[in-house]
């Protein structure tokens, strides 16, 4: 008879810390947003950088960096890049289709190759919205995939 309470017993304490784990497994997977970052709904241009953020990740962070410093003399960078800023087309062209052969950033020339993503016109403009908005780069003007869809891959 007494082992029949002892087995009993465990399988109440057992059951006891089952119920907690679930109890925590729940609070543990829910999320609360901060009020700080709710909003009725993301502007297109917040919402093609927070898109254009996990493709920078996924794509592009191997060679430009996550700070986007690049790698002098091989990879250009893009925080704080005069090609972003003043070459939008060859900008859009150079993520759309890949580039290579000599160019210039910030007064530095690099000659290597960036290889084509295969993203769609979306991806690209996200990708390049992200950039544009990064680091210390402020860019406003969105890049939409309409807009990428109209740079054809011959300069």
């Amino acid at each position: 008879m007494k082992k029949i309470v002892f087995v009993l017993g465990l399988l109440a304490i057992c059951a006891c810390k089952d119920n907690k784990k679930d109890s925590t497994d729940e609070e543990e997977d829910s999320y609360v947003i901060p009020s700080s970052e709710k909003s009725s709904e993301a502007s297109p241009l917040t919402a093609s950088i927070q898109r254009g953020k996990a493709i920078y990740s996924d794509l592009c962070v191997t060679c430009h960096l996550p700070t986007g410093k690049g790698i002098a003399g091989t990879y250009p960078p893009l925080d704080g890049s005069n090609w972003l800023t003043e070459k939008r087309e060859e900008s859009i062209r150079g993520v759309k289709y890949g580039m290579q052969g000599e160019i210039e950033v910030n007064g530095e020339t690099y000659n290597n190759v960036m290889t084509p993503m295969g993203l769609n016109d979306q991806e690209v403009a996200d990708a390049l919205n992200y950039v544009m908005n990064s680091w210390s780069n402020k860019i406003d003007d969105i890049v939409t995939a309409e807009e990428v869809a109209k740079v054809d891959e011959k300069r």
